[in-house]
């Protein structure tokens, strides 16, 4: 592998730790501690809800992070917006962890909250696809797919450190942790930002967007407007296969993390330990998913993984609800090494190869941010509130989950093979593919 290739590939995954290691310790914290400290005025159930308000916040700014940055993409390249949201989620992040408390400065601690979710969130709009094209867009013809899994295995070490910091953190007694333990996992953010930077000042720009700029002398004026009029189609089919991987992404390690230790009484240690576990089993996981997707296609890939997690989502509350580490890791291991992988592993390349070059990072970073409000940034508060409105039953849920399974599943399905297209060609798949 060359010294580019080999640079590309690991400033796409040390991006990508450092995005969702800072959102995963936000959603854990939401779920474990931020409902006490920044809104203790409220019940149970709605301190809950409020500290799940607050993470889905941040996705309100991803799609206006992805149209602004995705337009400096398309326009300049795709190494100043690395370097940039690389900053901005990681800055956000490592203010969060110096943030005053309710009992501090009162209203004006969750108002700031919600601030610094919001500069999360603007960052990270652009922050995931610029590491996916940087990655697809060096890899070598027949490789797109394990080339473009370096993002999504940066994001699970980035989960997989997170879970093993609270998990440390968490062995606190309780009033430590409340008082300053929680702090720690959103302060040593900075380390990953300093790597971070240091690996992506060093990496040149892609060669699939230098020649397209060669060839067409000149950019698109409004890629996001251009994008919305060439690749309509393209567009709901990111939206559709977002519905599973990324409300499933947030509810298993954000909303079961609640489940388990607030309604189900389960030790934190327990809980984050089997979550842990299925985060390195991934790693092995989704480079074979998307290995697999380099020969047989995206498609089969991606749907067969939604269709199974439809299908465990009963399953998977059967096995947490026993209370037992042995089986909440099976069913962790199920849902996130399994049907996680399976769609986020081959949707890197998959999402990539749908649009055209002169506007790829628009479409990709607009069409998957809107699908992020959509599933993602609600499935923890809905979740919760379903657990809430049927009394600690998971059934709401289990249909919430199947849902978006099936929109998924139907999205892929109606969408363009991809896995052969000439990522070169003006639009991501030639008309041959196109329903094939």
């Amino acid at each position: 592998m060359q010294t580019e290739q080999r640079r590309a590939l690991v400033a796409s995954a040390v991006g990508s730790a450092l995005e969702w290691y800072d959102f995963f310790i936000y959603g854990t914290a939401a779920a474990l501690v931020f409902g006490d400290l920044f809104f203790p005025s409220l019940d149970p159930v709605m301190c809950t809800l409020a500290a799940f308000a607050t993470f889905g916040v941040g996705f309100a700014a991803r799609p206006i992070g992805g149209i602004v940055f995705g337009q400096i993409g398309d326009r300049i390249g795709r190494k100043p917006v690395l370097v940039l949201t690389l900053l901005l989620v990681g800055g956000g992040t490592f203010l969060i962890g110096l943030l005053p408390t309710y009992d501090s400065i009162g209203l004006w601690a969750p108002a700031l909250l919600v601030l610094l979710r919001l500069v999360q969130g603007f960052g990270a709009g652009a922050e995931y696809g610029g590491a996916v094209l940087l990655a697809v867009e060096y890899a070598p013809p027949g490789k797109r797919g394990l080339y473009g899994s370096w993002a999504p295995i940066g994001v699970t070490v980035g989960n997989l450190v997170a879970a093993g910091v609270f998990a440390v953190v968490s062995l606190m007694p309780q009033e430590q942790f409340l008082a300053w333990g929680w702090r720690i996992p959103f302060l040593l953010s900075i380390v990953l930002v300093v790597v971070g930077f240091y690996i992506r000042a060093k990496v040149t720009e892609t060669p699939v967007f230098l020649e397209a700029m060669a060839k067409r002398g000149k950019v698109a004026r409004s890629p996001v407007l251009e994008v919305m009029r060439r690749h309509p189609r393209e567009i709901f089919v990111v939206i559709g296969a977002r519905m599973a991987e990324n409300g499933l992404g947030y509810l298993f390690p954000v909303f079961a993390l609640s489940y388990l230790t607030k309604t189900l009484g389960v030790p934190r240690s327990d809980a984050l330990r089997g979550l842990m576990i299925a985060y390195v089993l991934q790693l092995i996981t989704i480079p074979l998913f998307s290995a697999l997707s380099d020969r047989i296609g995206r498609r089969p890939v991606y749907a067969g993984a939604a269709i199974f997690s439809g299908l465990y989502a009963y399953p998977f509350f059967l096995l947490i609800g026993t209370r037992d580490p042995l089986w909440i890791t099976l069913g962790l291991i199920g849902g996130i090494s399994i049907g996680l992988a399976g769609m986020f592993g081959p949707q890197a390349a998959y999402f990539a190869e749908l649009f055209s070059t002169r506007m790829r990072f628009s479409g990709f970073a607009l069409a998957r941010e809107i699908g992020s409000i959509l599933a993602g940034g609600v499935a923890p508060f809905v979740s919760a509130w379903l657990i809430a409105e049927m009394h600690g039953a998971p059934w709401g849920v289990v249909a919430y989950m199947i849902a978006m399974c099936i929109v998924t599943t139907v999205a892929v399905l109606v969408g363009p093979e991809t896995y052969r297209a000439d990522l070169h060609a003006e639009r991501g798949a030639p008309a041959a593919d196109r329903g094939s």
